[in-house]
């Protein structure tokens, strides 16, 4: 666990939204991505670790390209499928700070992420989004946030859950500003 990370027993914060199109999808990550710039404008040199859970082709890469996109990304944001990781150097509010995308799901052996060299990424700030975070089998520090997708029937529908795991988590999760339409809290 980084030295930022208070962790809660069970989630105090959470956000459910059943999304029917991708639009829904985008327009969730933007609030999310507004959340945590409110987060880093209050706290610049903190940092979060996000994971992205769910099957194939839940849209866990979809919803990381919306969310990193809508926190200033103007280019491609790539898959790290077979790199592991993709950086992205982001500013808010005049502050540097970093995406760090992870994907483990091609990892071969759980600590494979730490021989590679990314266990310094977890305590820079800004954030690592972590894709397939089972594949490392426990070995990940804390998660902040916990954001679960789970496939809808058609194409672009998904279920999206989204839990504060740390009082980190927990501050952006009640930051987000939707309406109740958009966004229902449990």
């Amino acid at each position: 666990m980084t030295t930022n990370q208070t962790p809660l027993a069970s989630p105090t914060a959470s956000l459910k939204q059943y999304c029917r199109q991708e639009a829904e999808t985008a327009s969730l990550a933007k609030h999310l991505a507004a959340a945590i710039q409110v987060f880093i404008g209050h706290t610049p040199e903190a940092h979060l670790n996000i994971s992205l859970e769910g099957d194939l082709g839940a849209g866990k890469t979809t919803f990381a390209r919306y969310l990193i996109q809508s926190l200033g990304h103007e280019g491609k944001v790539k898959s790290p499928t077979y790199t592991l990781c993709e950086p992205y150097e982001l500013y808010s509010n005049q502050h540097a700070f970093t995406v760090h995308h992870f994907d483990l799901y091609r990892m071969r052996d759980p600590l494979e992420w730490q021989e590679a060299g990314f266990a310094e990424y977890f305590d820079v700030p800004g954030f690592c989004l972590i894709e397939w975070p089972e594949k490392a089998e426990g070995t990940l520090p804390a998660f902040d946030i916990q954001i679960s997708l789970q496939a809808g029937k058609e194409e672009n529908e998904r279920a999206i859950s989204i839990n504060a795991l740390s009082e980190q988590g927990r501050k952006v999760l009640e930051s987000i500003q939707a309406t109740p339409k958009q966004i229902h809290e449990q």
